[in-house]
């Protein structure tokens, strides 16, 4: 089983890149955040003749978030449960795989703008919620993949310049101590079971050639529980479609899990 999530930063701007992906690496879950789109606006039509079934949370202009997967989904939950939000941030949903049910939780994360603002501490009392429904979530469900837009830098090695942008946003040292906080549920960062290329990051800013300078912040995640953790064989930034023409400023995260029954 290929799961993978990708920001495409507008699903009206970018269906046919996330359709050409699809085309050329046909993986069975892909997660999408900021489809910056109303669910009456989803292509469900197209990306059905493309393979793929979808659990929609649209909002119009901002946020939004969808789970695309080959076989259909149950049990679809929208935003965090107990915690009011007009924002539409996160879905999930239950997919059955021969080793049984696996239950992908996708999230497009409060970006928090600066520290003392009061986007940042939305993003703070969030990030608590967060936390206490996953805790929830782990315990109904054993096989979970928490993954998207995380909009944190979980250590130095995961930003082009962790001296200059030291406790600015995504880079907080409360930022980080609710990642932490997220492992410490029992999940584990995929991405680091593996061994990875020095500067490796899945955003960067449209300006000042920031991917031509690979001037990039590793702020897309796929977090596992203990039970998939052996099952993961291999974890990867997909840098491609950020060298396409006007593309998407983050790039696809792709994790690889042995499900065989």
């Amino acid at each position: 089983m290929k799961i993978a999530t990708w920001n495409v930063n507008s699903l009206t701007a970018r269906l046919q890149h996330v359709l050409d992906w699809l085309a050329a690496n046909p993986i069975d879950v892909l997660c999408l955040q900021e489809l910056k789109m109303t669910d009456d606006k989803f292509p469900l039509d197209v990306l059905k003749a493309a393979g793929y079934e979808a659990a929609v949370f649209g909002q119009k202009t901002y946020n939004g978030v969808a789970i695309l997967s080959r076989t259909a989904s149950r049990d679809v939950a929208r935003n965090i449960e107990g915690f009011t939000d007009e924002q539409s941030r996160v879905i999930a949903a239950t997919l059955d795989t021969p080793a049984g049910p696996v239950r992908v939780v996708n999230g497009y994360f409060v970006n928090g703008q600066a520290p003392g603002s009061e986007k940042f501490a939305y993003k703070m009392k969030w990030l608590d919620a967060l936390r206490e429904w996953l805790r929830a979530e782990l315990a109904m469900h054993p096989q979970l993949v928490l993954l998207g837009d995380f909009n944190i830098t979980p250590e130095d090695r995961d930003s082009f310049d962790p001296d200059g942008l030291r406790e600015t946003i995504h880079h907080t040292t409360e930022e980080r101590e609710h990642f932490k906080a997220l492992l410490g549920l029992g999940l584990t960062d995929a991405f680091r079971l593996f061994e990875q290329p020095a500067k490796s990051y899945s955003w960067w800013d449209y300006r000042m050639l920031g991917y031509p300078k690979n001037r990039g912040l590793r702020i897309d995640h796929i977090l596992v529980s203990a039970p998939l953790v052996p099952k993961a064989v291999g974890c990867v930034v997909d840098r491609v479609p950020r060298k396409w023409e006007k593309p998407s400023d983050h790039a696809p995260v792709v994790l690889d899990l042995a499900l065989a029954g």
